[in-house]
């Protein structure tokens, strides 16, 4: 009886180590959007809303023993005033070629209609290849270059499983 109980204690442990978080982080450059569509609501002074696709690249990132390479982000924004508020798609392709998708939500602000700081929140939703089943979630800091571009630190957890 005694060694069904040590088996039982052996699965379990094995199971929970093998659904273990890991720790990301990473660092993205990302230039100006390819492509930016904005329209005037009308409402107030400063308000709008906007639809652009960015292509940032990984100078810091490596998920599942993979570096990531690229990431697209497809993006809609409202903006009244300095204040934005955005959710989006970010696809990344990982040097295996696997994607990467990640699902955010964020708030920033701007300064004469340009990216100054901002923060979201991710949460990983699987992708292709050996991340068909990555989970995660955390969160990016933001602070805008001046010319239309930014650079984001991300934190946070994942699993493969």
């Amino acid at each position: 009886m005694r060694q069904l109980w040590l088996i039982g204690c052996a699965v379990v442990l094995l199971t929970s180590l093998s659904l273990a978080q890991e720790k990301l982080e990473s660092q993205w450059k990302c230039g100006k959007a390819s492509d930016d569509h904005s329209i005037d609501v009308g409402d107030k002074a400063n308000h709008s809303y906007a639809v652009s696709k960015t292509t940032c690249t990984a100078t810091k990132s490596e998920i599942g023993g993979t570096k990531e390479k690229e990431g697209i982000g497809t993006q809609f924004n409202e903006a009244t005033g300095n204040a934005t508020t955005w959710h989006g798609v970010f696809v990344v392709t990982a040097e295996s070629g696997d994607k990467i998708h990640y699902h955010y939500t964020g708030k920033g602000m701007m300064k004469d209609g340009k990216f100054t700081s901002g923060t979201n929140k991710w949460t990983m939703m699987g992708g292709t290849g050996k991340f068909a089943k990555a989970k995660g979630e955390g969160t990016c800091a933001g602070k805008g270059d001046g010319a239309d571009g930014a650079t984001w630190e991300c934190t946070g957890t994942y699993t493969m499983k």
